[in-house]
């Protein structure tokens, strides 16, 4: 669900394909999406053991611990593109502001929450050229958490 009202359309990070923008202004700190419609959580095993796990992987995102939610159907969230600097901060399925944002930013997040501990997208940073790994559930778990009392403080 997002909760401000958006857009997609290109996005302005090379490669990434469409974005998803804002067009209102949101606060620092409030929620941008939160999650729902989500039927069911699998393990990265189950996951794998898919027959079409191949393709599923793309829509497959860490909810928590080691378990992910798989959206094949591709809602508006999955248009959000990754960003080691995004303007939306990852955390337990929320995505919350990371500054004040302006109508027209595009929404990014941090890939490293979303991947399986050790996992690598098959493309790197847009802006850095970095490889994008997963961050282990803990790391992930105490990063966001610190950055999200950061922008509550």
């Amino acid at each position: 669900m997002i909760l401000p009202r958006y857009h997609i359309g290109p996005s302005l990070i090379a490669g990434a394909g469409q974005g998803l923008f804002l067009d209102e202004p949101v606060a620092r700190g409030r929620l941008i999406t939160a999650p729902d419609a989500i039927p069911r959580v699998y393990t990265f095993d189950e996951i794998h053991a898919m027959p079409d796990a191949r393709e599923l992987l793309p829509a497959t995102v860490r909810w928590f611990e080691d378990r992910y939610t798989v959206t094949p159907e591709w809602p508006d969230e999955c248009y959000i593109n990754h960003a080691f600097a995004p303007s939306g901060l990852w955390h337990l399925g929320f995505v919350f502001a990371a500054a004040d944002l302006s109508p027209g930013t595009e929404v990014t997040v941090d890939y490293r929450h979303l991947l399986a501990p050790g996992q690598e997208e098959e493309f790197r940073d847009a802006r850095t050229g970095e490889a994008i790994v997963g961050f282990d559930w803990r790391e992930s778990l105490r990063a966001s958490t610190a950055a999200l009392a950061a922008l509550l403080a």
